[in-house]
Protein backbone atom coordinates (compact mmCIF):
# COMPACT_ATOMS: atom_id res chain seq x y z
CA UNK A 1 0.00 0.00 0.00
CA UNK A 2 1.52 3.37 -0.65
CA UNK A 3 2.77 5.43 1.66
CA UNK A 4 0.87 8.94 2.73
CA UNK A 5 3.92 10.87 1.47
CA UNK A 6 4.12 9.25 -1.80
CA UNK A 7 0.40 9.61 -2.24
CA UNK A 8 1.24 13.28 -1.56
CA UNK A 9 4.06 13.40 -3.75
CA UNK A 10 1.82 11.65 -7.01
CA UNK A 11 -0.80 14.40 -6.11
CA UNK A 12 1.88 17.20 -6.74
CA UNK A 13 3.60 15.90 -9.51
CA UNK A 14 -0.02 15.68 -11.27
CA UNK A 15 -1.22 19.15 -10.40
CA UNK A 16 2.02 20.13 -11.66
CA UNK A 17 1.75 18.52 -14.98
CA UNK A 18 -1.88 20.19 -15.05
CA UNK A 19 -0.43 23.53 -14.55
CA UNK A 20 2.49 23.18 -16.80
CA UNK A 21 -0.02 22.32 -19.64
CA UNK A 22 -2.86 24.44 -19.13
CA UNK A 23 0.21 27.70 -19.52
CA UNK A 24 1.85 25.87 -22.13
CA UNK A 25 -1.96 26.66 -23.68
CA UNK A 26 -2.18 30.02 -22.19
CA UNK A 27 1.30 31.56 -23.17
CA UNK A 28 1.09 29.85 -26.83
CA UNK A 29 -2.43 32.06 -26.80
CA UNK A 30 -1.83 34.89 -25.55
CA UNK A 31 1.97 35.19 -24.86
CA UNK A 32 3.51 35.98 -21.66
CA UNK A 33 2.25 40.24 -21.38
CA UNK A 34 -1.85 38.59 -22.12
CA UNK A 35 -1.80 35.36 -20.54
CA UNK A 36 -3.53 35.56 -17.12
CA UNK A 37 -2.16 33.34 -13.85
CA UNK A 38 -6.33 33.31 -12.85
CA UNK A 39 -7.12 31.80 -16.23
CA UNK A 40 -3.98 29.12 -15.71
CA UNK A 41 -5.24 28.38 -12.59
CA UNK A 42 -8.78 27.22 -13.83
CA UNK A 43 -7.35 25.52 -16.69
CA UNK A 44 -5.39 23.41 -14.38
CA UNK A 45 -8.06 23.20 -11.78
CA UNK A 46 -5.63 24.70 -9.57
CA UNK A 47 -5.56 27.86 -7.50
CA UNK A 48 -2.90 30.42 -7.86
CA UNK A 49 -1.37 29.94 -4.44
CA UNK A 50 -0.25 26.84 -6.04
CA UNK A 51 1.21 28.04 -9.63
CA UNK A 52 3.14 30.36 -7.00
CA UNK A 53 4.40 27.87 -4.60
CA UNK A 54 5.54 25.17 -7.72
CA UNK A 55 6.84 27.52 -10.01
CA UNK A 56 7.47 31.32 -8.57
CA UNK A 57 6.07 34.25 -10.15
CA UNK A 58 4.16 34.38 -14.17
CA UNK A 59 7.89 34.88 -15.19
CA UNK A 60 9.39 32.31 -13.76
CA UNK A 61 6.13 29.85 -15.34
CA UNK A 62 7.08 31.05 -19.07
CA UNK A 63 10.24 30.48 -18.79
CA UNK A 64 9.91 26.82 -17.83
CA UNK A 65 7.07 26.24 -20.23
CA UNK A 66 9.29 27.59 -22.99
CA UNK A 67 12.19 25.49 -21.59
CA UNK A 68 10.35 22.63 -21.99
CA UNK A 69 8.79 22.85 -25.27
CA UNK A 70 12.81 22.53 -26.06
CA UNK A 71 13.37 19.58 -24.58
CA UNK A 72 9.98 17.87 -25.83
CA UNK A 73 10.81 18.17 -29.08
CA UNK A 74 14.90 17.27 -28.31
CA UNK A 75 13.48 14.11 -26.48
CA UNK A 76 11.10 13.23 -29.69
CA UNK A 77 14.44 13.59 -31.75
CA UNK A 78 16.24 11.44 -29.61
CA UNK A 79 13.74 8.57 -30.28
CA UNK A 80 14.32 8.87 -34.41
CA UNK A 81 17.32 7.00 -33.40
CA UNK A 82 19.13 8.18 -36.50
CA UNK A 83 22.22 6.50 -35.95
CA UNK A 84 20.94 2.85 -37.12
CA UNK A 85 20.22 4.19 -40.34
CA UNK A 86 22.02 5.07 -43.28
CA UNK A 87 23.24 8.87 -43.75
CA UNK A 88 21.10 9.62 -46.49
CA UNK A 89 17.53 8.12 -44.93
CA UNK A 90 18.92 9.59 -41.65
CA UNK A 91 19.08 12.92 -42.99
CA UNK A 92 15.71 12.83 -44.39
CA UNK A 93 13.75 11.12 -41.82
CA UNK A 94 15.26 14.16 -39.64
CA UNK A 95 13.50 16.76 -41.91
CA UNK A 96 10.61 14.75 -42.04
CA UNK A 97 10.36 14.96 -38.23
CA UNK A 98 10.68 18.72 -38.13
CA UNK A 99 7.83 19.63 -40.48
CA UNK A 100 5.52 16.81 -38.84
CA UNK A 101 6.33 18.51 -35.42
CA UNK A 102 5.78 22.14 -36.19
CA UNK A 103 2.04 20.94 -37.62
CA UNK A 104 1.63 18.73 -34.76
CA UNK A 105 2.86 20.88 -32.15
CA UNK A 106 1.70 24.51 -32.80
CA UNK A 107 2.16 25.80 -29.61
CA UNK A 108 5.94 25.56 -30.24
CA UNK A 109 5.91 27.72 -32.56
CA UNK A 110 3.63 30.40 -30.91
CA UNK A 111 6.48 30.14 -28.15
CA UNK A 112 9.38 30.11 -29.58
CA UNK A 113 7.83 33.40 -31.12
CA UNK A 114 7.04 34.84 -27.92
CA UNK A 115 10.32 34.53 -26.40
CA UNK A 116 12.04 35.83 -29.03
CA UNK A 117 9.77 39.33 -28.61
CA UNK A 118 11.65 39.19 -25.24
CA UNK A 119 14.92 38.61 -26.52
CA UNK A 120 15.04 35.55 -25.45
CA UNK A 121 15.85 37.00 -21.86
CA UNK A 122 13.85 33.79 -20.12
CA UNK A 123 16.42 31.02 -21.97
CA UNK A 124 19.28 32.80 -20.89
CA UNK A 125 18.65 32.04 -17.15
CA UNK A 126 17.70 28.14 -18.24
CA UNK A 127 19.97 25.57 -17.09
CA UNK A 128 18.96 23.26 -19.63
CA UNK A 129 19.16 24.62 -22.76
CA UNK A 130 23.05 24.74 -23.34
CA UNK A 131 23.19 21.08 -22.61
CA UNK A 132 20.56 20.00 -24.58
CA UNK A 133 21.41 21.59 -27.46
CA UNK A 134 24.93 20.56 -27.64
CA UNK A 135 23.61 17.50 -27.62
CA UNK A 136 21.89 17.32 -30.89
CA UNK A 137 24.42 20.05 -32.21
CA UNK A 138 26.47 16.54 -31.74
CA UNK A 139 23.89 14.46 -32.99
CA UNK A 140 23.55 16.61 -36.56
CA UNK A 141 27.25 16.60 -36.61
CA UNK A 142 27.72 12.83 -36.17
CA UNK A 143 25.17 12.00 -38.90
CA UNK A 144 27.28 14.37 -41.24
CA UNK A 145 30.10 12.82 -40.80
CA UNK A 146 28.59 9.47 -41.02
CA UNK A 147 27.59 10.58 -44.52
CA UNK A 148 30.94 11.87 -45.78
CA UNK A 149 32.39 8.53 -44.63
CA UNK A 150 29.81 6.78 -46.53
CA UNK A 151 30.54 9.41 -49.41
CA UNK A 152 27.14 10.67 -50.03
CA UNK A 153 27.35 14.06 -48.07
CA UNK A 154 29.34 16.67 -49.09
CA UNK A 155 32.10 17.49 -46.63
CA UNK A 156 32.68 20.80 -44.31
CA UNK A 157 28.93 21.10 -43.49
CA UNK A 158 28.14 23.41 -40.70
CA UNK A 159 25.70 20.60 -38.20
CA UNK A 160 24.43 24.44 -36.55
CA UNK A 161 23.56 26.15 -40.12
CA UNK A 162 22.39 22.64 -41.12
CA UNK A 163 19.73 22.79 -38.51
CA UNK A 164 18.93 26.58 -38.66
CA UNK A 165 18.05 25.93 -42.53
CA UNK A 166 16.06 22.48 -41.83
CA UNK A 167 14.02 24.09 -38.92
CA UNK A 168 13.51 27.74 -41.21
CA UNK A 169 11.67 26.03 -44.42
CA UNK A 170 9.14 24.35 -42.53
CA UNK A 171 9.13 27.56 -39.69
CA UNK A 172 8.76 30.05 -42.12
CA UNK A 173 5.78 28.54 -44.01
CA UNK A 174 3.78 27.51 -41.09
CA UNK A 175 4.07 31.36 -39.08
CA UNK A 176 3.58 33.06 -41.96
CA UNK A 177 0.40 30.17 -43.81
CA UNK A 178 -2.44 32.95 -43.43
CA UNK A 179 -0.79 35.68 -44.93
CA UNK A 180 0.91 33.18 -47.41
CA UNK A 181 -1.88 32.06 -48.49
CA UNK A 182 -3.35 35.81 -49.79
CA UNK A 183 -0.49 36.60 -51.11
CA UNK A 184 -0.16 33.32 -53.35
CA UNK A 185 -3.63 32.87 -53.75
CA UNK A 186 -3.47 29.34 -52.55
CA UNK A 187 -4.37 27.38 -49.41
CA UNK A 188 -1.08 26.77 -47.69
CA UNK A 189 -2.66 24.18 -45.43
CA UNK A 190 -4.91 22.10 -47.96
CA UNK A 191 -3.49 18.38 -47.42
CA UNK A 192 -1.77 18.26 -51.14
CA UNK A 193 -0.10 21.30 -50.43
CA UNK A 194 1.10 20.50 -47.25
CA UNK A 195 2.73 17.09 -49.03
CA UNK A 196 4.08 19.38 -51.43
CA UNK A 197 5.83 21.52 -49.21
CA UNK A 198 7.35 18.41 -47.27
CA UNK A 199 8.55 16.93 -50.61
CA UNK A 200 10.26 20.64 -51.62
CA UNK A 201 11.79 20.88 -48.19
CA UNK A 202 13.47 16.96 -48.45
CA UNK A 203 14.56 17.98 -51.82
CA UNK A 204 15.75 21.46 -50.88
CA UNK A 205 17.88 19.70 -47.66
CA UNK A 206 19.26 16.79 -49.76
CA UNK A 207 20.46 19.00 -52.63
CA UNK A 208 22.23 21.28 -50.30
CA UNK A 209 23.89 18.42 -48.21
CA UNK A 210 24.46 15.83 -50.82
CA UNK A 211 27.04 15.17 -53.18
CA UNK A 212 24.65 13.75 -55.62
CA UNK A 213 20.91 14.34 -54.82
Amino acid sequence: MATGSAKKMRDADATRARILAAAKKEFAKRGLGGARVDEIADRAKANKRMIYHYFGNKEDLFRIVVEEAYVDIRTAEQTLELEHLPAREALEKLVRFTWDYYLKNPEFITLVNSENLHKARHLKKSEKIEQLFRRFVDMVGDLLDRGVEEGVFRPGIDPVQLNITIAAIGYYYITNRFTGSIVFQRDLMAPEALQERLEFNIETIMRLVCVSP
